[in-house]
This record gives structure tokens, C-alpha cells and sequence, in this order.
């Protein structure tokens, strides 16, 4: 480590070889963050990622004292395979890396949202880890209790989440008939026997995959609220008319009618969401690091949580529902976000020796 700076970091994303080769902190998503580090007295450079550069970039991540991960689980057919093991190598070696594959591996991921369905952010939240519990429990759950979501456990983009309703007054079985709805931008309504649909589940269960299952929420069309935090702290608000789950328009509706509406990014300190910032800080994350296992210290140096509408209460209050936790490639960020994110950088790199990987 140079005596001059407070430590070096790599900032990875993904790319190409030519990608790679004109990296520049000037440029690009993330030059925020980069001037904000500079700023704090880090020194830091691009890393961005390709498997076929990857001896490349191992060799250059483990000459830094720390490594900042943007990269999303699945994108243009690639995913994490072969970078987790990196990481978790790097990391092995003494490199702080945020985030750990294993801190992602209990946190975002949407097993989540079953592990933690008992804190206040929670739902009747289920977990199918074979096909077979899928094939024998969805049809019973989906006739009970009306239109369902089904999450594959790693993705992004809306790949893998689907909204299922079955037909009025149809009994649950192979052949019933249900409405299919992607939540991938430009997906159509699909009318499908329910069998189809679970057939074309399966591949969610390969090698450790498995499928979870929440019911819909009716407020979807009042947005959602997206939650930043670096570490246990929130750092802003993102707030989103979206479009996905929502019936797709119609012929006659404007182009723009089919695309989800602008994120209107707040500060930490924005009034409406002061109950939602309150139960994150003081309840629901402390709860969620216990019930997870995970150190404190370990916890993403930058992470969202994306919240629906609940049901309101008797007095009129609104309730968040948790439908998914962000981690791997969190962007776009509030505009107070980098200055926070360099600011802890700076500590977490002061604080050595290094803090252990998790287990």
C-alpha cells in the first residue's frame, strides 16, 4: 500500500477484452464513486471483468488492499460461475472484497425472502427446493389464495419471475388453465395449462436452484420504493411507477405506455419514507444479520431493498413488502450515495488487519 494513500481498490464490472483495455475512472457509471474515493484518499482503478481475461484480473485484484463488485448474475447469457470462485480466492488471500459471494449467497438471492418471512417485512412466502415439492404444493397453493409470484432464486431483469392466475372456478391440476405473465420487460399475457408452466419452471432447479412463491400484491401499481443502504445505514430512496407483472398495453395505448416510469431518487431524510427507514435501521436489518449470519462488517458496502405496498393497517398506515434484495450490481444510486460509500471505504481500509471472509 502506498504511504501517500488510505489503501487501493479495484472497481470490477463486467465487459470485454476491448472493454477492458479503455477503462477509464473518468468515464462510465461508476465515475462518481471513483472521484468520491479519490476524494477520501483511496486510490482506485478499474477491473473490468471478461472470462476470458480472467488470470488477468485475479493477478490484478489480489494486488489491491480491497476489490468493489459490480456484476449482475445473469447478462447476455454469461453469468457468476467462474467469478464467485475468483472472489472467493481473492478474498481467501486476504483481499477485502465487497460483496462476498457468500454474503450474496444468503442476502441476494431470493431464498431470502423465505428465510426472513417472519420479520416485518415479510409475506406467506414459500420455498420449493425439488421439482417435486414445486409439481406436488403449487396447484393446492395457487387455487387457495388467488394470483401467486414465482421467483427463480438467482436472477435480474425480471428473468425467471412470473406472475400465475389460475382461471376462475378451475380446479388445480396439470390441466387447469392460467394466465402467465414474465416479468422481463415486453413480455406478453400467456394462456398456458398449469403443467406447461411447471414443466417450463424445471430448469430453475438445476444444480442448486429451487423456485419461491409469494403471493401478488395488489398495490403494485402504486410503484414501488427501493431502499439504498451502504452497510446498515440508508442512503436514499428510489421511487418507480413500474411495469413489470403489469398487463402489457394495448394496440391502441402510445408507445411509451409499456415502459415503467421514471426512479424519482430522494435523500435518506425524505419525509414519506421516514417509518420505512426507521424499521430498516432499527429493526429489520439487525434482525436479518442475525437470522443470517452473517458479520456485521461483511454487510454490502452498497445494497438495495426493494419494497411493494402491503396492505394498509386498521388506522390507514401503509405496510412494506420486501420482493427482493439487491447486491450485485446496484445502479443507479442516489446522488449522496458515493460520498458515503468512499467514506466507509476509507474506514473499512483503515481497520485492518483484514476482517476474515465469511464462513
Amino acid at each position: 500500500m502506498k504511504a501517500d494513500t488510505q489503501g487501493r481498490v479495484a472497481l470490477v464490472w463486467r465487459g470485454d477484452k476491448d472493454t477492458r483495455a479503455r477503462a477509464s475512472a473518468q468515464t462510465g457509471r461508476l465515475a462518481p464513486i471513483f472521484e468520491a474515493l479519490a476524494r477520501e484518499g483511496v486510490t482506485a482503478e478499474p477491473a473490468v471483468y471478461c472470462e476470458e481475461a480472467s488470470d488477468e484480473v485475479r493477478a490484478q485484484l489480489l494486488a489491491m488492499d480491497g476489490v468493489l463488485v459490480w456484476v449482475d448474475p445473469i447478462s447476455d447469457g454469461r453469468d457468476r460461475s467462474q467469478l464467485d470462485p475468483m472472489l472467493r480466492d481473492v478474498a481467501a488471500q486476504g483481499v477485502w472484497v465487497s460483496s462476498h459471494p457468500d454474503v450474496i449467497m444468503k442476502m441476494g438471492v431470493k431464498e431470502v425472502l423465505h428465510r426472513t418471512r417472519d420479520l416485518g417485512w415479510g409475506t406467506d412466502t414459500h420455498l420449493y427446493r425439488t421439482r417435486e415439492a414445486f409439481r406436488a404444493q403449487f396447484p393446492g397453493r395457487l387455487a387457495a389464495s388467488g394470483p401467486r409470484v414465482l421467483k427463480q432464486n438467482r436472477g435480474n431483469g425480471g428473468q425467471g419471475v412470473w406472475k400465475v392466475t389460475l382461471a376462475p372456478g378451475a380446479a388445480p391440476g396439470d390441466d387447469a388453465p392460467v394466465e402467465v405473465l414474465h416479468a422481463q420487460r415486453g413480455s406478453e399475457i400467456e394462456h398456458m395449462r398449469l403443467g406447461d408452466l411447471m414443466d417450463r419452471c424445471e430448469a430453475y432447479f438445476d444444480g442448486a436452484g429451487r423456485l419461491i412463491d409469494q403471493p401478488f400484491q395488489a398495490r403494485l401499481p402504486e410503484g414501488m420504493i427501493r431502499c439504498y443502504m451502504v452497510q446498515d445505514r440508508v442512503v436514499g430512496f428510489g421511487r418507480q411507477l413500474i411495469k413489470a407483472l403489469m398487463p402489457p398495453p394495448s394496440r391502441d395505448d402510445p408507445p411509451e405506455a409499456g415502459q415503467p416510469g421514471p426512479r424519482i431518487m430522494s435523500g435518506a431524510d425524505y419525509p414519506p419514507f421516514q417509518p420505512l427507514r426507521t424499521m430498516m435501521e432499527g429493526e429489520w436489518i439487525p434482525a436479518m444479520i442475525r437470522l443470517l449470519d452473517i458479520a456485521p462488517a461483511s454487510l454490502p458496502v452498497i445494497w438495495d431493498a426493494d419494497f411493494l405496498y402491503g396492505p394498509k393497517t386498521a388506522s390507514g398506515d401503509d405496510t412494506y413488502v420486501l420482493c427482493e434484495i439487491n447486491i450485485s450490481a446496484v445502479l443507479p444510486i442516489p446522488d449522496d450515495a458515493p460520498a458515503e460509500i468512499a467514506r466507509w471505504v476509507s474506514r473499512r481500509l483503515a481497520a485492518r488487519p483484514p476482517i476474515p471472509p465469511p464462513p
